[in-house]
């Protein structure tokens, strides 16, 4: 059987989240062979349960979102938008220093650019893969909806719309009737909102993603459930360990474990900053409000997503690695905001969920190959634009692999960067 030890792959991915889906269909659509490697299946973790949304506007990094400002109000209350376990911090202290750093105002500027340019990017992939995919019915163009809850918290947001306007992001703010039109039932404690028409979100992010598979499937790609335990490379190609004990050998390794993929890089000599954002949601029954576009309440630091299978409520940030146990209270917070947000929210038949967010302290992606031989490509710490920016991570690996002209210049993805 072809995959067992000692036979030679192609491409060997790990990671059957959505980058390494989006990986494997254009690398099929080239014609090369790909094998996924992942421990519980395709699109079953971090990419099954985020917010659904192509979030092609969001172009400003993390550090310059109000973030820092925000850390103290933010770091009181436990359940609040962002937390750090007391033990934890320790660990995160390097991570934490290099976000800082990260919002100083001379990086601004270059790393708006890499983000819109990746957007941009991102946009037409994922729309020409979805035509190719068939999987077009279920992009949903219904724009977002950002809301304000004083005059105060509305002005703290205009220079991150001005920028955005810079690259031709389109949007507009409303209030009163118009608020009330784009989302009838809002508690009348938000006094402002921004519209932003082209926001789009999907049906459902596990079924579009297995739908993308089925697609990259039927062009050969193949899946492997396994768990990687160690990885080796040279120039000639790429050893896999698994954790059974048997090897697979493959010309050319592509790693988008996500959460884990630093722990992967460092077996091949790459020390890379990733740290893991746990973010939490429950998902109602679709009964449960009648949301007409995905709502972002950014000064609460989540989001309210309409999908096919319900209605999500989910967002904050926990830095907190990816050994500790859930701590589903921080749903529960969510889930009691929103009643307070959509008075009229039924809460009752929610899933839990959490997952880990892969993240860079500039908020830009590794993209590029190791450093240490040409024969493995990374591609992680998407954080919360994952599903957004998985198609032109896909192209980007196709071309990575095959050796063509990139689309957009890499040095700002680069795993040396750090």
């Amino acid at each position: 059987m072809s995959g067992e030890s000692g036979t030679q792959l192609d491409v060997a991915i790990i990671g059957g989240g959505i980058i390494g889906i989006c990986a494997a269909a254009f690398l099929t659509e080239a014609g090369r062979k790909v094998t996924i490697f992942d421990r519980t299946g395709i699109c079953e973790e971090t990419s099954s349960g985020n917010a659904a949304a192509f979030a092609f506007s969001d172009v400003l990094p993390l550090a310059h979102k109000g973030m820092i400002r925000q850390l103290p109000k933010w770091l009181a209350d436990p359940l609040g938008p962002l937390s750090i376990p007391p033990a934890y911090l320790p660990t995160l202290l390097p991570w934490l220093i290099r976000f800082w750093r990260a919002g100083a105002p001379e990086k601004y500027e270059a790393g708006l650019a890499a983000q819109a340019g990746m957007m941009k990017l991102a946009e037409a992939e994922w729309m020409g893969l979805l035509d190719r995919s068939g999987t077009r019915p279920m992009l949903r163009e219904d724009g977002s909806l950002e809301l304000y809850e004083s005059e105060t918290e509305f002005r703290a947001s205009l220079p991150g719309w001005a920028a955005r306007e810079r690259f031709g992001i389109g949007f507009r703010h409303v209030e009163g009737e118009s608020l009330a039109g784009l989302q009838p039932g809002l508690s009348p404690r938000f006094v402002k909102g921004t519209f932003v028409p082209g926001w789009k979100t999907v049906a459902d992010p596990k079924l579009l993603g297995k739908a993308v598979w089925a697609y990259a499937e039927a062009k050969g790609a193949r899946f492997e459930m396994a768990r990687i335990d160690r990885v080796a490379a040279d120039q000639d190609g790429a050893t896999l360990t698994l954790a059974d004990g048997t090897t697979r050998h493959a010309k050319q390794l592509v790693v988008a474990a996500g959460a884990w993929s630093h722990l992967l890089a460092r077996q091949l000599g790459d020390r890379i900053p990733l740290e893991t954002e746990r973010g939490y949601n429950t998902t109602l029954p679709k009964s449960a409000f009648d949301v007409k576009r995905q709502l972002i309440f950014s000064g609460h630091g989540f989001v309210i997503t309409p999908l096919e299978t319900g209605l999500r409520v989910g967002g904050a940030v926990e830095l907190g690695g990816i050994e500790r146990p859930p701590n589903y209270d921080r749903s529960k917070a969510l889930l009691q905001k929103a009643q307070k947000f959509l008075p009229g929210l039924n809460p009752s038949g929610g899933r839990e969920w959490m997952g880990f967010r892969p993240s860079l302290p500039d908020s830009v992606p590794v993209i590029g190959r190791a450093p240490g031989g040409r024969s493995v490509v990374y591609a992680f710490g998407h954080g919360h634009l994952g599903l957004t920016q998985a198609a032109a991570t896909g192209r980007l690996i196709r071309e990575l692999v095959l050796g063509q002209t990139l689309a957009i210049d890499l040095a700002p993805f680069s795993p040396l960067r750090f």
